[in-house]
């Protein structure tokens, strides 16, 4: 399977602890000439337009764009035909109209990003809508025929606690979706929150109430019918995400836009991160993959998904034997971080908390 990721960096505001490619456009004409350059990086990727199956346009906000601007991205994919078409959306800039646009270009799958149902914590985080705009978003899009819907949880905010997350809970099994992404409340570089942090004005919820919330959540999650696929990442019915399972399986994709990666021909690619570089040129860099690369991409991507990696096809794609090559494992699996079962690799439900103790043991091995 092959995917096309599409990034519009734009947003009408900037979340407090948001650390992607974006910015606050200065007028509509700034889209329009991003739209216009985008259409023209798409193109240089024709000959991969029939193999393509998944397409995600993401942000920034691309729910942002006008009626005219979504259109003029819509036109320029309209050659490509996937099996899954997946759009993220903010709730504050969504409009019917817009959802129609959705479903005359076959969009099939949306995104939406709400992060918590609590209207102080989403005034706290500076995101723009309220508790009560997600459920008739949901009911429209789902009047329109868009079934496949998934929305953006976060965990672990500063003054969340079990109460506030067990009314996101409920919240979202009120509104009857196939697919919930739950993310934990990171620190990023270069974000509102991190120079609040700087200034001692922030501060990050404790490591084992982390802990404590992020398995309240599976196990509620798990009683409401949702399968845990990947590390944040919980699908009904087998809905999972299929773009998203691309980038876990160490598959091909495209990315096209500011600051986008992507992994074609066994280059790795990474685009412009500033606007005024992306207009004059779309690639910063191409990096050809070892195999070696691709062996640690394989093991981390990997383990991030709950089934984990077959270990006899690693074994064979790679000439290696896995406990030899590192030996190391043997110790995160009498820490009790990751455990050998049926041939597959996997992480514990502890190392799903502490996955980062077992990614770097393939980044220094490497």
């Amino acid at each position: 399977m092959k995917g096309l990721y599409v990034h519009i960096p734009f947003c009408e505001y900037i979340c407090h602890y948001c650390d992607f490619v974006k910015r606050v456009p200065k007028n509509k004409e700034m889209v329009d000439e991003y739209l216009i350059r985008l259409r023209n990086e798409i193109n240089t990727y024709k000959e991969h337009f029939d193999s393509i199956e998944t397409i995600f346009i993401g942000g920034g906000t691309p729910s942002m764009l006008t009626v005219d601007q979504m259109t003029y991205l819509f036109d320029s994919l309209q050659a490509i035909k996937p099996i899954e078409y997946s759009i993220e959306l903010n709730p504050e800039s969504y409009t019917h109209e817009k959802g129609l646009l959705f479903k005359k270009y076959g969009i099939n799958r949306v995104s939406m990003g709400v992060q918590t149902f609590n209207n102080d914590l989403l005034k706290y985080m500076n995101r723009g809508h309220k508790e009560e705009d997600v459920k008739w978003i949901v009911d429209d899009l789902k009047s329109l025929g868009i079934q496949y819907i998934s929305i953006d949880l976060i965990f672990a905010i500063p003054g969340q606690n079990l109460q506030l997350i067990d009314y996101d809970l409920k919240k979202l099994e009120e509104l009857d979706i196939t697919h919930v992404s739950y993310y934990s409340l990171i620190l990023e570089d270069k974000t509102y929150f991190y120079h609040q942090y700087l200034k001692g004005n922030f501060k990050p919820m404790d490591e084992d109430d982390e802990a404590i919330m992020y398995e309240y959540i599976m196990d509620k999650l798990s009683q409401m019918g949702f399968e845990q696929y990947e590390v944040s990442n919980y699908a009904k019915n087998g809905h999972y995400s299929l773009h998203n399972s691309i980038y876990w399986t160490l598959g091909e994709y495209i990315g096209v836009g500011m600051g986008a990666h992507g992994f074609i021909n066994n280059y790795r690619t990474y685009n412009e991160r500033g606007l005024p570089q992306y207009l004059e040129h779309f690639t910063k860099e191409k990096v050809l993959q070892t195999e070696d690369d691709k062996l640690q991409d394989e093991l981390i991507f990997g383990l991030r998904l709950t089934k984990g990696i077959y270990i006899p096809y690693v074994e064979q794609k790679y000439n290696i034997k896995l406990l030899e090559k590192y030996p190391q494992i043997q110790d995160k699996i009498e820490l009790g971080l990751v455990k050998i079962e049926n041939d597959y690799f996997k992480l514990t439900r502890k190392g799903m908390m502490l996955g980062n103790q077992v990614f770097m043991l393939f980044i220094w091995n490497t």
